[in-house]
């Protein structure tokens, strides 16, 4: 009878090249102390390197090293899902592949969950991060607290311990426009969070440029909160109640003969403006029609090509 793992460390892999055996043999180091029974989740988010290589030379030599490879580029937390999904640890680690978060800081995040939490957060007290990535992180945290009405923490990511429970939940939850820290919460269960230390990236640069974040942006902030909509039919209240003072002004300037031209500023005023509302107010509506429709097509998250160790 097989016995499944107690740890499971599920990392996504992009441009890991460089970086995937030094990552697996730190992992080791870190999660053998704990238990010898183990499993290593390598998910090939389709790189364009050879991280795919790399994590074969891992599986062959390690037989606790299971490798994925998606069939294209499907994002980092759609990877995450893809790990995820064949994880069978009690208890499960996810980490980036770019030794930013340190394995070591998996025995520290591994005991304090054995005080009685099902959910352990790696906390960046300091990140060691560009400046763009580190502004571009407090502005979407800062608009998405906004919007959303939650307080997100900017200095948690996905790095962290979670027990089987969370896992499962995680797994039965369909939504497309997936962000792995925004779903996790989303599901309760006892939490809490521990100070790490954040590393500099081992190798390269950070993949996610501004498309990528204000894709990922757009898509949590979308999917967890319905304020857009209600922002746009006040906005759409004040515009009517402007136009209507408007109105009545104008009448005023035409009894008064303050008008000499009749109705031009106004009608050109009220046209620009009223059209680009129209266009923002149908934009949000569209984002989420658009989400809508990418949910009910039903289609798969992930697609596999390739599968090792499983």
């Amino acid at each position: 009878m097989q016995i499944n793992p107690h740890i499971s460390i599920v990392s996504p892999v992009y441009h890991g090249e460089k970086m995937v055996a030094e990552l697996v043999r730190r992992i080791v180091g870190s999660v053998c102390p704990i238990t010898d029974n183990y499993e290593i989740i390598l998910v090939n988010d389709a790189s364009p390197d050879n991280s795919w290589a790399e994590i074969l030379k891992q599986c062959s030599a390690n037989p606790k090293v299971k490798g994925i490879d998606l069939s294209r580029n499907f994002g980092q937390h759609y990877a995450i899902t893809a790990g995820l999904h064949y994880a069978t640890g009690e208890w499960v680690v996810v980490m980036d592949c770019d030794l930013q978060d340190r394995p070591e800081e998996i025995p520290n995040l591994y005991n304090k969950a054995a005080e009685g939490f099902d959910i352990v957060y790696a906390r960046r007290v300091a990140r060691k991060d560009g400046f763009f990535k580190r502004l571009s992180s407090t502005l979407f945290h800062w608009v998405y607290n906004w919007l959303s009405g939650l307080n997100a923490d900017k200095t948690i990511a996905n790095f962290g311990i979670y027990k089987r429970c969370v896992i499962e939940e995680f797994n039965s939850m369909p939504e497309r426009a997936r962000s792995f820290p925004s779903l996790v919460k989303y599901l309760g269960f006892r939490d809490t969070a521990i100070d790490v230390e954040h590393a500099e990236r081992a190798e390269g640069k950070s993949s996610y440029n501004l498309y990528k974040l204000l894709k990922l942006s757009f898509d949590v902030i979308v999917s967890n909160s319905n304020k857009p909509l209600r922002m746009a039919v006040g906005i759409g209240f004040g515009i009517s109640a402007v136009s209507f003072l408007l109105a009545i002004y104008n009448l005023i300037a035409k009894w008064a003969g303050i008008i000499r031209v009749p109705g031009f500023t106004t009608m050109v005023f009220s046209i620009w403006f009223v059209g680009g509302l129209l266009l923002f107010v149908m934009g949000i509506q569209g984002l989420y029609i658009g989400k809508i429709f990418d949910q009910v097509k039903g289609r798969q998250l992930f697609v596999v090509r390739e599968k090792i160790n499983l």
